[in-house]
């Protein structure tokens, strides 16, 4: 009997691994056929769908800008130097995040991060003062354009977690942490802070006429939030009813209006949206105006 039966559990191991050994050592090959590869492994069972969508994130990181991961400028929780810690306290405790951003002027000056663990050997002092500006650690500063898998390899080999995005004209266009990157390649982590019953994250107020809303929003949260009356049948998420409502995958700041709604696009990769600025209706807007 031959030994290299085809249809042999073994046989179909060594043909995926003899596929995925050529990508590698035969001519160069493109990134659709080692997709193809992989997917194929997944169907035969070699490997599980957890593992083909860790592999497809590590790709996709390897195609992916910072500016396309980033935490828009807008959605930094940032604290001035200037605040005492009865100021900053509530923000510190509200956000549940371990560093942030120290900003002197605006956002545009950052003078440092600060580590949240850091304030803990002033806690049960009440003798000492709290100066921010003596505890700040140094911002981490980085391009848009910087490669998302170089800034991963940088995370790790000098030990930092966070990093101040800025533009190509030095302004500051958001911030990236270690995890946002984690996150891309083995999807949403979730803490002992994250709440599946609570949206108080998914739908944030910029000012009292506009928001930022995460993209996976459900459409009966965004419904009840706004009052408004989208298709819960047509999509189950707000950012499946702005991509149905383009035909097409849009880019960041790209902007269309549905139902009176402003919608534009503030953060989005090659495969999905991820958040949303929304303006309510003009209409709606006069009508709380008027309200006494």
């Amino acid at each position: 009997m031959s030994e290299d039966n085809p249809h042999s559990s073994n046989g179909s191991s060594k043909g995926w691994l003899d596929k995925f050994v050529q990508t590698f050592t035969g001519e160069p090959q493109n990134r659709e056929q080692l997709v193809e590869v992989i997917t194929d492994a997944e169907q035969r069972e070699v490997i599980n769908p957890g593992t083909r969508e860790m592999i497809e994130g590590v790709l996709d990181v390897a195609d992916m800008k910072v500016r396309e991961i980033m935490i828009p400028r807008a959605q930094m929780v940032t604290i001035n130097i200037n605040e005492t810690v009865e100021e900053f306290l509530p923000v510190l405790l509200d956000s549940a995040h371990s560093r942030f951003p120290i900003i002197s002027e605006d956002k545009d000056h950052i003078e440092g991060i600060l580590l949240a663990k850091d304030l803990l050997e002033y806690a049960f002092c009440v003798d000492r003062q709290v100066v921010l500006k003596d505890i700040l650690r140094p911002a981490v500063i980085v391009p848009e354009s910087k490669r998302v898998d170089v800034l991963l390899k940088e995370f790790r080999q000098k030990r930092y977690h966070m990093a101040i995005v800025v533009d190509e004209y030095g302004g500051v266009s958001g911030l990236v942490t270690i995890e946002d990157i984690l996150e891309e390649i083995v999807g949403e982590i979730e803490d002992e802070h994250d709440d599946d019953e609570s949206n108080n994250d998914d739908i944030r107020p910029l000012n009292k006429n506009t928001y930022t809303v995460r993209a996976l929003t459900e459409v009966d949260d965004f419904n009840e939030f706004f009052n408004s009356n989208f298709d819960e049948e047509e999509a189950d998420t707000i950012g499946g009813i702005v991509l149905n409502a383009f035909g097409h995958m849009p880019e960041r700041d790209e902007e269309i209006t549905i139902n009176g709604f402003e919608f534009k696009i503030t953060n989005a990769d090659k495969r999905r949206l991820i958040q949303l600025k929304v303006t309510r209706p003009r209409d709606e807007l006069s009508e709380q105006d008027e309200t006494p």
